[in-house]
């Protein structure tokens, strides 16, 4: 089979290396690709923007490709699913109306308090003076978010009312285009975050792994938020009973609250989850895509083939899958950044070290890469996710770091801590 990802960072990567190690998959297109899919056997990269919708379905036509997946959240939340299953493509990934789910964050709310999912007490507001006005009435630290898509760039953690005001007159000055001119201020929950990535065919949920990731640029969890500087799996904050808990009090209701919308929703839930300090799962944030580097964690641990876990989504026979199979293993995954994200960062560095970073057993995932004149040269923010495997936590971060030493490139960054909260708890 082949099978064509639309994306081009760390998860399509992961995706794409996921997708190749089943039997059932010959070759991996990816439009457009970065440089780690350029360079890959039975990898090809396809010249194609992920907004470009018609030139996708062409592709799939002329190449013969069998299934579809998409990787990131906004061509969802634009409608490609619906474009592409139109031409009678297979396409794993939710409809347009099921990715509102992500793509606006006030709909998402009210769908959780219909439904009785646990999530923080919240308002929105489409007018930044009656917002302001609500935040005077608060007390710090306070929860403010851009509705819609906003690179991840959206939320802010506002540790006083002053800085909460100063987001919502940045959204609504325009920081953030359409998708800041309605906000949502909530509550600020405290915990410890988690993800929980659950597959779905509309009927039936099933999590896989849980995963914990490291959101900071900076060491000890500080500075500016980021797409995620390193990620671990299964994360210990929330063990077997606690997974019973999310499913039955949050996957199973999300799913329900979307079919009685009369929404069919197959692909990706990811619960973006706060977990209490009394042990309760609570509801940050959902989104309709895979996470990133969360998958580049849960990936490699996954033994059951990935087509064919999509394909039961897509032909909504989940039901009948026998469990998912997963390596007795923990692995962790370090996010090696260009220097000065995320603020503004350089662009064209080549990288060295990749294959001897493998010899050392770790998988380099690339995110912001590409190809030039046969070299491999930065191109983003986060720049390549170093994943390796142990048979516990220490095991699994020692290699990643062992791995990780032996790649360079001109202001390379990583956090030196990834995974301190499980070492801390679990020496």
């Amino acid at each position: 089979m082949k099978v064509l990802i639309v994306g081009n960072g760390g998860r399509e990567h992961a995706l794409a290396w996921g997708l190749l190690r089943s039997p059932n998959v010959s070759e991996v297109l990816v439009a457009p690709g970065n440089g780690g899919t350029a360079t890959l056997p039975n990898y090809r990269n396809v010249p194609l923007a992920v907004s470009d919708f018609a030139g996708i379905a062409q592709c799939v036509a002329e190449a013969g490709v069998e299934l579809v997946v998409i990787g990131p959240e906004a061509p969802l939340a634009e409608g490609i699913t619906d474009f592409l299953q139109g031409k009678g493509i297979l396409v794993f990934g939710p409809n347009q109306a099921g990715a509102q789910i992500e793509a606006s964050k006030a709909w998402a709310k009210e769908l959780m308090t219909s439904a009785g999912i646990p999530t923080a007490a919240s308002a929105v507001f489409t007018q930044g003076e009656e917002a302001i006005a609500y935040l005077r009435q608060q007390s710090a630290p306070i929860v403010v978010k851009a509705d819609g898509l906003a690179a991840g760039k959206g939320v802010t953690v506002a540790q006083t009312i002053e800085e909460a005001i100063a987001a919502v007159e940045a959204a609504f000055g325009g920081q953030f285009g359409a998708a800041g001119q309605r906000v949502v201020i909530e509550q600020f929950l405290v915990g410890q975050e988690a993800s929980v990535l659950a597959i779905t065919d509309g009927i039936t949920i099933r999590p896989l792994l849980p995963a914990q990731d490291h959101k900071q640029i900076g060491e000890g969890d500080t500075g500016a938020n980021t797409g995620g500087m390193g990620a671990y799996a299964p994360t210990p904050i929330v063990p077997p009973e606690l997974m019973a808990r999310v499913q039955a009090e949050v996957l199973e209701p999300a799913v329900r609250a979307m079919r009685d919308r009369q929404i069919d929703y197959r692909g990706v839930l990811y619960a973006g989850l706060m977990i209490s300090p009394e042990g309760d799962p609570s509801v940050v944030e959902f989104n309709c895509r895979f996470g990133d580097p969360e998958i580049q964690a849960v990936l490699p641990l996954l033994e059951t083939p990935l087509d064919e876990v999509m394909l039961a989504c897509i032909e909504q026979r989940l039901a009948e899958m026998p469990p998912l199979q997963w390596k007795e293993a923990a692995t962790a995954c370090v996010v090696a950044a260009a220097g000065g994200y995320p603020g503004s960062y350089r662009k064209g560095d080549r990288i060295t070290g990749m294959a001897e970073a493998e010899a050392r057993g770790g998988i380099v995932f690339h995110a912001g890469t590409r190809e030039v004149d046969g070299q491999v040269v930065t191109d983003g923010g986060r720049v390549l996710g170093v994943t390796a495997t142990g048979k516990d936590f220490e095991a699994a971060i020692a290699h990643a770091y062992e791995a990780l030493a032996a790649i360079h490139f001109e202001g390379i960054y990583y956090r030196r801590d990834i995974g301190h909260r499980i070492r801390v708890t679990n020496p």
